[in-house]
């Protein structure tokens, strides 16, 4: 016998854990909606010279590929890429600035860990502009995450959200050189820890004291959101991306106040960079409170051009994603989402002796009526028939005997109040609706 095991890295869920994550995919997919978005959906494989075109070092590695044929394939490991490509082969057909969601499968040969898979599903919105897009569209974003994740009911959280023109700004006006890589280890300041951070700068770089002092102070403002846009405008930097970048920051943050985001699920973070070299401006992270130890639970950013590698069309674009099988293992381990009773069909209908025509004519009209049912047509004693009703966790079963059939009523059984009832079958639509 060969043992059914799934492979590590990839998530299987019981039923009434997948009706829970069917649930927070429909409530995802109905906000990115209700902002007017529009559904794509990109294969799974394609060519590898599209796919690596944005890839390198890890990610590359990671990257399944195999060649069939002459065709040298890859299996995406991101929505973004896909996406460059789509906005590129479909440009004259789109509609521009063009909103788009996608919520798909994604693959990554990374070393699985608790909670971090080689199969997730991820969940984006991009809006892409052609050759500009406003600004607008970075505070629109994260407002709609912000809906998200308040439907969700997971508790308090927090956007945080920086411009990365600002810290690169600063390290030129230092005088910086490997500006990118400071830049990836500011963005690791909460994880490493100031004393971390400062060995390396000293050690690695060999920056002065009076230039880590400098990027401490910054690192470090604090206070309200209009207390830390004060400071960072007294800050006395003579760097234009610098200032920009503060300009496009106060923006973002009056409009997502006008876009309705509350005061305290929102504020500045000035570490946070992201890793990936192409954001270019807005960048946010999402964090649970009291649970920042989950990561950023929803990521992104501003980037100058999406699709530079397939065509010449400049290209701009924001854009947010949850990783969302991880985030899920990560919100039931920590019982953050509320586990409501895992049933799809309200109503098992149980046929009692020779009633089975009757029982499907009665699932064909509760059908009709838009209510989920299920006819159990296994010959067996009666309290089985009511445990198995019990265990589809349905809320109600139906009785369908020879006297319910004669007396032209159905036995309606209630299995948490454990009460029943001979009803009509207008008093038993009354009920179940």
């Amino acid at each position: 016998m060969i043992e059914p095991k799934t492979l590590p890295g990839f998530m299987e869920l019981l039923p009434e854990d997948q009706i829970l994550f069917n649930k927070v995919v429909n409530i995802i997919k109905k906000n990115f909606e209700s902002y007017g978005f529009l559904p794509i959906d990109t294969p799974v494989l394609e060519n590898s010279e599209v796919l690596l075109a944005k890839a390198g070092g890890e990610t590359e590695k990671q990257i399944y590929s195999f060649t069939k044929g002459d065709n040298k394939i890859c299996m995406r490991f991101d929505l973004t890429v896909p996406l460059a490509k789509y906005v590129a082969a479909n440009f004259d057909s789109l509609n521009f600035p063009f909103a788009r969601y996608q919520i798909g499968k994604v693959y990554r040969g990374e070393k699985p860990q608790k909670g971090r898979f080689r199969e997730f599903y991820q969940c984006d919105i991009d809006v892409i502009g052609k050759n500009s897009l406003s600004l607008y569209y970075d505070a629109e974003i994260p407002s709609i995450m912000y809906r998200i994740f308040k439907e969700l009911n997971i508790g308090k959280f927090t956007i945080f959200v920086s411009n990365r023109k600002i810290l690169l700004g600063l390290i030129e006006n230092l005088g910086l050189k490997d500006s990118v890589d400071i830049l990836r280890l500011i963005d690791k300041f909460a994880k490493i820890g100031e004393e971390n951070f400062v060995l390396t700068l000293k050690l690695d770089y060999k920056i002065e004291d009076d230039i880590i002092n400098k990027l401490l102070q910054f690192i470090k403002i604090d206070g309200t959101t209009n207390q830390q846009l004060e400071k960072l405008k007294k800050f006395k930097i003579d760097n234009s991306d610098f200032n920009e970048g503060v300009e496009e920051l106060e923006h973002v943050i009056k409009n997502m106040r006008a876009f309705g985001v509350e005061e305290d699920y929102f504020n500045i973070n000035l570490s946070i960079a992201r890793g990936l070299d192409y954001y270019t401006g807005t960048v946010y992270e999402t964090f649970i409170t009291g649970h920042e130890n989950l990561g950023s639970v929803c990521s992104g950013g501003r980037f100058d051009n999406l699709a530079e590698y397939y065509t010449k069309e400049k290209l701009p674009g924001v854009g947010m994603s949850i990783g969302l099988t991880r985030l899920f293992y990560q919100l039931k381990e920590n019982n953050l989402l509320k586990q409501e009773k895992g049933a799809i069909a309200k109503v098992v209908i149980l046929p009692m002796g020779n009633t089975i025509d009757e029982c499907i004519a009665l699932s064909n009209q509760l059908r009709n009526n838009n209510i989920n049912n299920i006819v159990y047509f296994e010959e067996t004693k009666f309290k089985n028939k009511i445990l198995y009703a019990t265990k589809a966790n349905a809320n109600y079963a139906v009785i369908i005997g020879e006297d319910e059939v004669k007396n032209n009523y159905f036995t309606l059984k209630d299995l948490n109040a454990f009460e029943q009832k001979q009803v009509t079958f207008e008093e038993m639509l009354n009920i179940l609706r």
